[in-house]
Order: C-alpha cells, then structure tokens, then sequence
C-alpha cells in the first residue's frame, strides 16, 4: 500500500470495512495507540496532541473543555484493533506495532533523586536519548535543576558532571534552569573550559548544546555574558568546522551553528563573532548547504555582515566574492530565503562586479519569485531592495529588467 495514502481507504477500497469504533474521530484513520482524555472519548495519541498543540482545549467530540492534557492509553482497545488486524491479515492488512510508552514519571523522578550515581544519570540519558515523549516527560523545573546542580557541582567527579552535562543537553534548559547557569560566573567558566579544553568531541559538543540552550532562553545580558567568556565562542566555531570523521562530528557542526546564531542575537556579542572567526565559519557552511541548519546560519551571517569587518569575513569563508554570491543566490530559494537576501545586500553593496555575479547566478527570479510569493512583509522589502540594487547590473536587452513584474517590484 502507498505510504502516502491513508490506511483506512487503502482498506475502504480494497473492501475491508474498518469498524467505526476502531477509527480515531480527527483523522477517521485507524487508530494506533489510542489514547482516552478526561471526557472519556478515545483518539489516537498523534492526533489529539497535534489538536492540543495547536491551542485547542477543548475535547474534539464532545466540545466540552479538557479538565488537563493527561492522555491514558488505551490498551483493552489497542489489543482488538490488532487481534482484528491479525483476523485480516490475509486481506492485506498489517497488524500495528505496540506503541513504546513515554518514560514513567515516577521512575525519572526516583533516577533523580540517585543522581549522584554514574548508574542513575546513565538511564536518565538513555531515556532522553529514546524519544521526544521521554524528553517532555523529564522536561520539568525539578529534574532539569538536580541536573544543574549535579553538572556544575564542584563535590561531583568529572565523570559524573560530563554524564549530568549530557542528560542537560538532551532534555533543555528552561529560563530559570537558564538564569542558574549563566548568572554564576564558575559556571560559564566551566563551560568555555569544557568547550576550549580540546577534550572529547561528546563533552565539548554536550557543553555546546547546553550554552545554546542558556543562551535561547536568556535575555540580551545574559547571552552578552555567555559569549565573553573565556573559550564559549571560541569553542562554538570549533564545533561549527569540525571534520572530524566520526559519528557525533555532524552533530558538532549543527550544536556549533546553532550556538553561534543564539549568541550573535545580543548585538554586544557579534563583533566578538567576527574577531574571533565565527563570520568566516558560518560563511563556510552556508557554501556547503548549511550542514543542517541553514536557517540559523543564514540569520547569523546576515546579522554579522552589518558588524565591521563581518562583510570581508564572510566573502573570505564562503571561498571569495564569487562563490559567496553563488551561495547566496542558493539560498534564497529556501525557507532562509529572507536572510540570504540580507546577506547579499551586504555582500554585493559597494562591489558592482559582484552584483553582475548575483545576476549571472540568477538572483533576479529568485527575487522575483520573493516579491510575488508568500513571504513575509520583511521578506519582500529585502526583495525589492536588493531589485533596486541589482537593477542596472541587468544586461539592457534583459527581458525580466524590461518585464512589467520587475517594474511592478519598486
């Protein structure tokens, strides 16, 4: 069967009539991990918190409001949805796979309260690392402070604060977890330590994550205090342009990128950014697709343009004017369309040659298509700027710089 085509009419064609019962009532697919809210209708898990998570509170049958968001499986209607699986079997239908069961409370709580053991901190990861409901579950102020506490603990060995500081980098950092880090100075010395220290890849790239986590959850100060410390945006750009050929390097590269766009938000940190590199690298893997994060990415090399000495520093590490516009170019055909156009402002602005590049790369229809499309008011005001700027770099004879809807973008 198609994996695009819902499994109830795959089976409504084929003729196997799916029991009303056993269909969730949002999608009208069969459900499967069924899931009972506090009315007491039953819907598969995926579908009612996709409902919750769009703001809705209410219970989608019954329109009378959720008394909380506690969803309880379901398992007497789980197991006739498979044994009616198994019956038809022989007309093509697959049993559904028993669905893995967030982490229980009860056990994250009492791994915590051991946390201080090697043995505890190591189920805790192993929790985080097994999925999204396991890391929403553990995502509470209490668990994520003992982290805290037992990450920067000068009574914890150093296997017991990587471990603790590995937990912390999977499941976040909330703005109080935030503000215990980044407002006691050992802390942040810590982190810049791990970062600079050239240790293992895991521990440095851990360290990133957890100063890309204080760093989105803090205000400006904060984020300014984070990336003058000692070894943080040093450490940051040495994830960023990492090749090491090993299983975590690309993960390093994304925690680097990401860290550096959290940091470059406080102006007082991004010409720190340029002067340390961090312009230069960016630049660098924005030419080679954004390694992952090209959105974060862009944002940052836009906003480090308009740093002095940002502009040369990112044609230097994109591999020169021409391959900096080229890439540029790339990029706004993607969802940092907004961004690269930024950028290219930038980069192009005072060099006529190098807007004759951005036309020759075909920077017009791209803009063309940003103007006339569904971007953002933001968006298309770049469009229309760079327009303007790259108009008299159009060969004369050009038929868009003749075209009604290149004159209709001024």
């Amino acid at each position: 069967m198609p994996g695009s085509v819902p499994l109830a009419l795959c089976l409504d064609t084929a003729g196997v009539q799916v029991p009303w019962y056993f269909r969730c009532p949002i999608s009208l697919e069969l459900m499967r991990d069924p899931v009972t809210v506090s009315t007491g209708q039953t819907y598969d898990r995926a579908s009612i918190e996709s409902w919750v998570a769009t703001g809705n509170t209410t219970c989608p049958v019954t329109r009378a409001p959720l008394a909380d968001f506690t969803f309880i499986p379901n398992h007497t209607l789980r197991r006739l949805i498979q044994d009616w699986c198994v019956a038809h079997r022989s007309m093509g239908v697959e049993r559904i796979p028993t669905p893995k069961q967030p982490a229980d409370p009860d056990l994250v709580r009492s791994l915590v309260a051991q946390g201080h053991t090697l043995p505890a901190l190591r189920r805790l990861r192993a929790l985080a690392r097994e999925s999204d409901k396991n890391r929403l579950v553990m995502a509470t102020r209490e668990t994520r402070a003992a982290l805290v506490d037992i990450a920067f603990s000068s009574g914890s060995t150093e296997e017991l604060e990587a471990e603790a500081m590995a937990v912390l980098a999977l499941v976040g950092l909330g703005e109080a977890e935030a503000a215990e880090v980044v407002g006691r100075e050992e802390r942040v010395a810590r982190l810049g330590k791990v970062l600079a220290a050239g240790g293992p890849l895991e521990a440095r790239v851990n360290a990133g994550a957890v100063v890309e986590a204080a760093a989105s959850a803090s205000g400006a100060e904060a984020r300014a205090a984070l990336g003058a410390a000692e070894g943080v945006m040093e450490g940051l750009i040495a994830l960023c342009l990492c090749e090491e050929k090993s299983h975590g390097a690309a993960r390093a590269v994304r925690v680097g990128i990401r860290g550096l766009f959290a940091l470059c938000l406080a102006k007082e940190n991004r010409a720190r950014a340029v002067s340390a590199g961090a312009a230069a690298a960016l630049a660098r893997r924005v030419a080679e697709g954004g390694a992952g994060e090209p959105e974060r990415a862009l944002a940052a090399v836009e906003r480090l343009c308009r740093v002095e000495g940002g502009r040369d520093a990112v044609v230097a590490g994109a591999g020169g004017g021409a391959a900096a516009v080229s890439a540029l170019v790339r990029a706004m055909s993607g969802r940092a369309a907004e961004h690269a156009a930024g950028a290219l402002v930038a980069v192009v602005g005072g060099s006529e040659a190098l807007q004759v590049e951005a036309v020759r790369a075909g920077a017009m229809s791209q803009l063309l298509l940003m103007v006339q499309g569904g971007c953002s008011e933001r968006a298309k005001r770049k469009a229309q700027h760079l327009l303007k700027l790259l108009r008299n770099a159009w060969p004369t004879n050009g038929c868009i710089a003749n075209s009604d809807d290149f004159l209709q973008a001024y």
